[in-house]
């Protein structure tokens, strides 16, 4: 067997959840701001994530719920998701982004995956409480695909992930092949492939005979 694990938030969507968060509680500038100073590793991802949900702090449930609604995949994403599956392909999404966007994405193209490692951002009431929680917070992707592969009994070396941001080094690093989607600058020396488009990684794929 052998898995794919991607990042979801700027690999399989170019949809940024907490900058749509953002945006519905009057802070994506700064939650933008944040996000970019994370992805070039100037800060760490668990106080650029803790940062982000302190300024959710309040937004109302519904609001919450709408800009999940409108996380994206990208084009070519579902359909690469849904032929690694037929091919047997383990697929999983390892993310520091949330739950509910993540399903809400793959809900509206009809596709599934095997396995999603995301974080969540608790309520309290019918609000966010400023606060998030999960496995990938002080948790880091190396440990997410690491466990992954232990529990399916599939060596290392026949992993394969994709990611973009400095928050995927851990699992680059670690995996039998990584892939670069559009990285930072910073990612992009530790990435034995780039690619730029979900057609381009489905061939490069279908190269490798994982398809």
């Amino acid at each position: 067997m052998t898995i794919v694990a991607f990042d979801f938030d700027g690999t399989l969507s170019d949809s940024e959840m907490t900058v749509l968060l953002g945006q519905r509680r009057g802070v994506a500038d700064e939650m933008a701001a944040i996000t970019e100073r994370a992805m070039n590793n100037e800060i760490d991802y668990a106080t650029s994530l803790r940062e982000r949900a302190a300024l959710l702090d309040g937004l109302p449930a519904v609001e919450a719920a709408a800009a999940f609604d409108e996380v994206l995949l990208r084009p070519g994403a579902a359909d690469l998701i849904a032929a690694l599956r037929a091919a047997g392909v383990h697929v999983a999404i390892l993310t520091g982004g949330f739950e509910r966007g993540v399903e809400a994405a793959l809900e509206r193209e009809g596709v599934g995956v095997d396995t999603i490692v995301a974080n969540r951002l608790p309520m309290a009431g019918d609000e966010l409480t400023g606060e998030v929680e999960g496995p990938l917070i002080e948790g880091t992707k190396d440990d997410a695909l690491e466990s992954l592969t232990d529990d399916l009994g599939v060596e290392m070396g026949d992993a394969i992930a994709v990611g973009d941001g400095a928050n995927d080094l851990p699992m680059l690093q670690v995996a039998g092949q990584a892939i670069g989607f559009e990285p930072k600058d910073a990612v992009r020396p530790h990435c034995d492939t780039v690619v730029t488009t979900m057609g381009e990684l489905q061939d490069l794929l279908e190269k490798d005979d994982v398809l």
